[in-house]
């Protein structure tokens, strides 16, 4: 099947043989889809290797066999975004979500769509803690994993003074007070869902506590195998720890 002027944003390349590229890609109407680049580490191909970067938007024709596509072209369609620090570990975690969660093959509009979003968002100047948490439930909304954030498993509204966990399979479910501490400190909180809903930012404790609910929903999605990125900021806090 021939895939023509495809919209799509790297998540990933490796080197393949002597001068190939694997490349990842989420493509508009192709969803995520593997690509062969060939013969794109000479010296004459640097323009075409400079648009399979991570986060690059690009233009691409293809032909697919199988599960992988041999790329034909590939154009930039704007300039990637120039992330360091945090930034830039935000967004390896931010394709590595992709990676390990989108099947291969869907047309995924909205998370197309979002990905676009967090695209801008990480290289602007809003908070990365948010970023992040509004791309995590976009994307679980994208693959039909969303969760009610603004009542409980029993059709109740949420209170914003109470605490709750995100069960993946059961839905939004309050934490009573006789719990054990770990529960409720990997609780979020009503307000912080609620905020979430809304899509409006909540304040510093709230949205700590997205996080930790977030990561639990993720988690179970991705099963045993955890993340990369996840390991590596355990090791960056480790580290940075006085001694």
């Amino acid at each position: 099947m021939r895939i023509t002027g495809e919209a799509a944003y790297v998540l990933h390349a490796r080197p393949w043989r002597e001068t190939s590229l694997l490349v990842e890609v989420l493509a508009q109407d192709q969803g995520r889809l593997g690509l062969i680049a060939r013969g794109v580490q000479g010296p004459k191909r640097h323009v075409l290797r400079a648009a399979l970067q991570p986060m690059q938007h690009i233009r691409l024709d293809a032909v697919l066999r199988g599960e992988l596509a041999q790329l034909r072209s590939a154009e930039a369609l704007d300039a990637a975004p120039v992330l360091q620090g945090d930034a830039s570990l935000a967004s390896f975690y931010v394709n590595e979500l992709v990676l390990r969660l989108a099947p291969r093959g869907d047309a995924l509009p909205e998370l197309f769509d979002a990905y676009g979003q967090v695209r801008v968002d990480l290289a602007s100047d809003a908070p990365l803690a948010w970023t992040l948490r509004r791309f995590e439930r976009d994307l679980l909304e994208a693959l039909g994993f969303g969760l009610v954030l603004d009542a409980d498993t029993d059709g109740v509204a949420i209170d914003p003074a109470a605490r709750y966990r995100l069960d993946p399979e059961q839905g939004t479910r309050r934490v009573r007070h006789d719990r054990g501490q770990t529960d409720r400190d990997t609780a979020a909180t009503g307000r912080a869902l609620l905020a979430l809903a809304q899509d409006t930012q909540p304040d510093g404790d709230d949205l700590s506590s997205l996080r930790r609910t977030m990561r639990e929903v993720l988690a179970y999605h991705l099963g045993p195998r955890g993340l990369k990125s996840w390991d590596m900021l355990a090791e960056l806090g480790r580290l940075s720890k006085p001694r």
